[in-house]
């Protein structure tokens, strides 16, 4: 990990961890970029794949709640 890093890269990223993808998500329910969240190209794209799993499965919603 790179000192920039603001966040720890766990090993595998499920999408049943409501919890660790919110930490990547703004108030709007946007997916951070790299550059933001500092996490490495492999953990982004593993992070993108789980959080599109989530939000298919209705466990974390499309728009966030302060936007309908």
């Amino acid at each position: 990990m790179s000192p920039e890093t603001k966040f720890t890269e766990p090993e595998y990223v499920d999408y049943k961890e409501v919890d660790l993808l919110k930490q990547f998500l703004n108030e709007q329910g946007k997916i951070l970029p790299r550059r933001i969240s500092g996490v490495s190209a492999k953990f982004q794209r593993q992070l993108t794949r789980a959080v599109k799993r989530a939000r298919h499965m209705a466990l974390i919603p499309f728009v966030a709640d302060s936007l309908k």
